[in-house]
């Protein structure tokens, strides 16, 4: 496999890093807070309108047509830049794939270029209180009416769902375990948010109640019976490339490199480790993207990715702690989100079933 970046490749990272040195934010409030929340879509905005913010994305949709190659530099280049998390990712990283595989032509015109420009932030909408990692078991449930569907059930976990203004998730159709599911978008008008508080008391989660919310028939994604398909795709998605993107991980394994230069060798000799390993992992995605590219799917594999970003973020930031003691206010937020890795878009429990069952071959 060639690893080396093709002249146009260096010319686009050119670019993008210029643009950043001339745009990017500071730092913003946190986006769990209102006015965080309408901070992160303002800055969404001007991503957008440099069509910055979804670049292999089709034109026609806000984007640029890029590889998947220049995605990852962009990544690379807007992490370094120390670039806020972003608000949209629900939508341009999970349900965007969706749509652009399984939706209409009048779907994507309408909402991919909205979810772009931070017009519409979108929930996500899987795990139910009896249905978490073995997603198959929910049991919220959608009615066919006049025009369209009626929601019912309860959703928890539900990231970004405070303040956002769509949602998205699995509802059942019919009694079949895997086959009677269908994939619906939903607006958030007339759904009941309770906000969860995280850690540091601000609400990145939220739990929704579905009582009769009206969903038009334009906002089912592919066909009746059909969401657990689409919602495997969208999962692999999640866990093996577009949710956590190398350039995320080397931005803090710099960062923590810097903080070692003047300690125990020890410590400095993990701090190396940490970044030789966001090094392994920008390589692996660059052969997961080649491939792709090459009309491969990802596929069960994208639960190596998942296990192995989580955890080493977890290592990145509690070392940053072991290192800085009471001086480590500014690495507290990204520790804090790091426990939460080996649990969001599967645990690493499951994750390592389904790596030894389906990518291994092993018994069960």
């Amino acid at each position: 496999m060639d690893l080396d970046y093709s002249t146009a490749e260096l010319a686009f990272r050119a670019e993008v890093r210029d643009w950043l040195s001339r745009h990017a934010p500071p730092l913003l409030p946190s986006m769990d807070t209102r006015e965080g929340f309408a901070a992160h879509r303002a800055w969404e905005a001007e991503l957008a309108s440099a069509r910055l913010s979804v670049v292999s994305w089709p034109e026609e949709y806000g984007g640029r047509g890029a590889s998947l190659i220049d995605w990852l530099i962009f990544e690379e280049e807007y992490w370094a830049a120390g670039c806020p998390a972003r608000v949209t990712q629900n939508g341009i990283f999970l349900l965007g794939p969706s749509l652009l595989r399984n939706g209409t032509p009048e779907q994507r015109e309408h909402w991919l270029p909205r979810m772009a420009r931070g017009d519409d932030v979108w929930a996500q909408a899987w795990s139910e209180p009896e249905a978490g990692s073995d997603l198959a078991a929910l049991t919220s449930r959608a009615e066919p009416c006049p025009g369209g569907w009626r929601l019912y059930g309860h959703k928890t976990w539900s990231s970004r769902a405070a303040f956002a203004t769509h949602g998205f998730g699995l509802f059942r159709t019919s009694g079949a375990r895997h086959k009677g599911l269908t994939y619906f978008m939903f607006p958030m008008d007339d759904v009941a948010v309770r906000p969860i508080a995280q850690l540091d008391g601000l609400p990145g989660f939220a739990e929704l109640r579905f009582d009769g919310v009206f969903t038009p028939e334009s906002m089912v994604l592919g066909e009746v019976g059909e969401g657990w398909r689409i919602a495997m795709a969208t999962t692999s998605s999640e866990r093996g490339l577009t949710l956590r993107s190398p350039g995320r991980f080397l931005a803090t394994a710099d960062r923590l490199v810097e903080l070692v230069r003047d300690a125990d060798p020890v410590l400095a000799d993990r701090a190396a480790r940490c970044r030789v390993e966001a090094e392994a992992y920008q390589l692996h995605t660059f052969g997961t993207a080649r491939r792709i590219m090459a009309g491969e799917e990802i596929g069960s594999a994208a639960s190596m990715g998942k296990i192995f970003w989580s955890e080493l973020d977890l290592r990145m930031h509690a070392l940053a702690l072991e290192l800085l003691g009471d001086r480590a206010e500014s690495w507290l937020d990204g520790f804090l989100f790091s426990l939460a890795g080996p649990i969001y878009a599967g645990t690493n429990e499951i994750q390592r079933t389904i790596v030894a069952e389906r990518v291994l071959g092993l018994p069960r």
